[in-house]
């Protein structure tokens, strides 16, 4: 890829304390014209690491009110580019991927946004069953925003939106490539960011809004999501998606434990919502 044009999109990495990962990420994404690493004021080597490796450093401190980060971005980058692509910090575009956006760049289909499947790598092993995490992360910034959720008292969320989709003004694809997530940190950290996010998702389904006409899904996920909405047992039923009909126990050990992670997300979730119905 190194002979040809720079992608004609603006990444977005959003960062905080991301030393570990960092290299890995911004090296993944040579081949794209113009790089942001958006930083909430990180203690590390974060933003000097990046800007070794010419990505645009640019300084976010949330003020406790809408937007968040990723809709900040959205209203406050000097973009080049009309075609934005979120890339977390752990995460990796693959060669193939790259390609893949090459080509739907040069003829989109009448496409405002597109989904990118993930492979998550779990107890130092890529999952190739399980579960499969899609999200909107490549589209046009001028028809795309992140929605307003009335999640600001979430005690324990945090600056960046939830776990929903942008809202899309158009169509929008699945791409076939997949990101890689590798996440350089421990078990700790990873419990601790969905003890958060469980935390997020138990206020929103207590509130009854959880589920947004404005979340964009690829396919029949959204009808998915709704029919798991509503369901009892939300851990065991996680579980066994994962583990038996989603194939994870070809995996081995870490499907399992990827499945049983998953299964006590969903319980979290559940009996932080009977805490609150008791209160």
């Amino acid at each position: 890829m190194t002979n040809q044009n720079p992608l004609p999109v603006s990444v977005i990495v959003m960062t905080k304390d991301e030393e570990r990962n960092i290299a890995k990420c911004l090296a993944s994404l040579a081949a794209f014209d113009e790089v942001f690493v958006v930083d909430s004021n990180s203690s590390d080597r974060t933003c000097a690491m990046a800007t070794d490796r010419g990505a645009k450093i640019v300084s976010f401190s949330w003020n406790g009110q809408y937007p968040k980060k990723k809709q900040w971005c959205l209203e406050n980058l000097p973009f080049s580019h009309d075609w934005v692509l979120y890339v977390d910090a752990d995460e990796e575009v693959l060669p193939s991927l790259a390609e893949e956006i090459r080509r739907v760049m040069a003829d989109r289909g009448g496409h405002a946004g597109f989904f990118v499947g993930y492979d998550y790598v779990f107890l130092g092993r890529v999952l190739k069953h399980g579960h499969r995490v899609y999200k909107l992360v490549l589209f046009d910034r001028h028809r795309g925003r992140f929605v307003d959720y009335d999640d600001l008292d979430v005690a324990n969320m945090w600056e960046v939106e939830g776990h929903y989709q942008p809202q899309i003004d158009g169509a929008t694809a699945v791409l076939r490539n997949r990101m890689l997530h590798a996440d350089h940190d421990t078990l700790f950290h990873y419990f601790d960011r969905h003890n958060r996010y469980s935390d997020w998702e138990a206020v929103l389904r207590a509130k009854g809004k959880l589920i947004s006409p404005h979340d964009s899904q690829p396919g029949v996920r959204g009808l998915l999501k709704r029919v798991f909405n509503v369901l009892p047992l939300k851990g065991a039923i996680a579980f066994m998606d994962s583990y038996i009909i989603r194939l994870g126990f070809l995996d081995g050990r870490a499907g399992f434990h990827f499945a049983l992670a998953r299964g006590f997300y969903y319980w979290q979730i559940g009996i932080k919502g009977l805490e609150m119905r008791d209160e």
